[in-house]
């Protein structure tokens, strides 16, 4: 191996079955492409299913599209459903999708969006899945947090759906947050049983269109700023697909670009918040989550 963690490092995925969302664009895209390429059979778990179709078709090798909106309980447990009958085996579960900055809105079932999509969503659709993981020795659920974990973020307990007021940063920084106590949760749960292990991600600052949403005040400065702190979706996916793959990577770990502040460059290991490992928040986060979706896991 190199000394940059790069796509050649990416290990044979021959007769591996690996699940991303939000795949038809962006990072997601580029975390399945290089998956398909490395002999993975992939499925796109997308919103838009003419999208995802478009997407699968510039990718080479094993791809189907599921749909899958991760705004609606009903349409992830349609989606789950579809999967568990085509896929007696999950390798690997990635819960890339996500919205960022969105101006307040709510979901089908009545979550805040950032919220509901970022966290809520992806924290049901691994527990309706992950029946399918268990059996696997190797596998793995890697959820995508981001550098947001640590702006203006907590979990507001007392107001998860932000009714009394909205801030559109510390909203994305709660469900970024969220997503990374999930991540230590869910391990601490599964290492018992052996065989799946929990890792979380960030793609650093990627020229996405998860930033269609930044504040006005911030476009410009961020416009001119763009060359200078962010890279491309392919380089921002790698922090993704090292966790996935990497034998080296253990249970827990959380990977995201090297260069200081890990804005870009090539992955490695590095540390959350404080906040995020707390672990009394972390196990309330998980039975409000249980109790919000409806969804009970089978590790306990």
């Amino acid at each position: 191996m190199s000394g940059n963690w790069t796509e050649q490092d990416i290990p044979d995925q021959r007769g591996r079955v690996a699940i991303v969302t939000g795949a038809n664009t962006g990072l997601g895209f580029e975390t399945a492409r290089m998956l398909a390429e490395r002999g993975a059979a992939v499925v796109l778990a997308v919103r838009d299913l003419e999208k995802g179709k478009r997407a699968a078709a510039r990718i080479t090798g094993d791809v189907t599209v599921q749909a899958l909106d991760l705004t609606s309980l009903d349409s992830i447990r349609f989606a789950a459903a579809d999967l568990r009958a085509a896929h007696p085996r999950i390798d690997l579960l990635i819960n890339n999708a996500g919205v960022m900055y969105t101006p307040r809105q709510l979901t089908a079932d009545g979550f805040e969006l950032q919220f509901g999509t970022n966290h809520l969503g992806h924290f049901a659709l691994t527990g309706l899945l992950l029946d399918r993981l268990l059996p696997v020795p190797g596998s793995r659920v890697v959820n995508v947090s981001s550098v947001g974990h640590r702006i203006r973020a907590t979990i507001h307990f007392d107001d998860l759906q932000w009714e009394r007021s909205y801030g559109r940063v510390a909203a994305y920084g709660q469900s970024k947050l969220a997503n990374l106590m999930f991540t230590y949760e869910l391990q601490r749960r599964l290492a018992p049983h052996g065989t799946t292990t929990a890792v979380a991600a960030h793609p650093g600052v990627s020229n996405t269109e998860l930033v269609r949403n930044v504040p006005s005040a911030l476009r410009l400065p961020t416009t001119w700023l763009a060359p200078l702190f962010t890279q491309k979706p392919e380089m921002g996916a790698l922090p993704t697909l090292r966790a996935a793959t990497d034998p080296a990577v253990a249970g827990g770990q959380y990977y995201g670009p090297g260069n200081r502040g890990e804005f870009r460059g090539y992955p490695k290991l590095v540390t959350s918040s404080p906040d995020s490992h707390d672990q009394t928040a972390q196990q309330r986060l998980w039975t409000v989550s249980e109790e919000l979706t409806g969804v009970r896991f089978p590790v306990g």
